[in-house]
């Protein structure tokens, strides 16, 4: 049975990364169950940027932003998103934020994750059954998330922004994603990149479906043996060398 706490818990969502049982001591090293709880959740990361495809109300505010660069830049929007994606994890340096196995999945398996359930998923022909799947493609990957961050396994090239900015300063993690997402929308607006609904929503609210999920995931998987709600990235410094 839950203690009170845990149902308390469910009201509102996680600020920090929780330990869970199944956390990585090194984000080079993993038990097979941890591993295949990081590719679970991936999978449902990508799945849910599907969604968001599929529902055909507006792309994610990286890719307007990318849009916007291939705009203003002699480049296309496939190397403009390229040029954004080493930006960010040339921003991981100051953040002091370390890459790891996640990291190289995250570039992996969204991507096939993605393609693949493009070939099932329905494209909604009412607005209601459009923004019905945008937030459900929301959901999704902020439970992915949860399920994936917490392996310690390292974060994808954006969400090592996030994780990195949090560990640095404190704010709460969803704070941290929806400030990031909004501040992206609206350079690549800005930049001439084009705004939908779901772009807007996407933005507004994934910082709290990401902390939801980890709340949920925090919830069920919260190792009892550790007394914080999180710990740094350095805890473990001697084997993530």
């Amino acid at each position: 049975m839950f203690a009170i706490s845990d149902i308390m818990s469910w009201l509102k969502p996680s600020r920090t990364i929780p330990v869970t049982r199944w956390r990585a001591p090194s984000r080079w090293r993993s038990k097979p169950s941890t591993f295949a709880i990081l590719i679970i959740g991936l999978w449902l990361f990508g799945t849910g940027d599907g969604m968001l495809v599929a529902a055909g109300l507006g792309v994610s505010p990286w890719t307007v932003l990318a849009q916007g660069l291939s705009t203003k830049l002699p480049m296309s929007i496939g190397l403009a998103t390229f040029f954004v994606s080493v930006l960010v994890l040339l921003l991981w340096i100051p953040l002091r934020e370390r890459p790891g196995l996640g990291t190289i999945s995250n570039a992996i398996v969204i991507a096939i994750a993605l393609q693949v359930s493009l070939l099932y998923l329905p494209r909604p022909q009412t607005f209601a059954m459009q923004l019905l799947e945008v937030l459900f493609g929301i959901a999704a990957i902020g439970l992915g998330s949860g399920l994936y961050l917490t392996t310690n396994l390292g974060p994808g090239p954006r969400d090592g922004w996030m994780t990195g900015i949090h560990n640095r300063t404190g704010w709460p993690v969803p704070a941290v994603r929806m400030s990031i997402e909004v501040v992206v929308l609206a350079i690549g607006w800005l930049l001439g990149g084009i705004v939908g609904l779901g772009t807007v929503l996407f933005a507004l609210l994934i910082g709290p479906s990401v902390g939801y999920g980890l709340m949920l995931v925090g919830t069920f998987g919260r190792d009892r043996t550790h007394p914080a709600e999180d710990i740094s990235d350095d805890e473990f410094p001697e084997l993530d060398a």
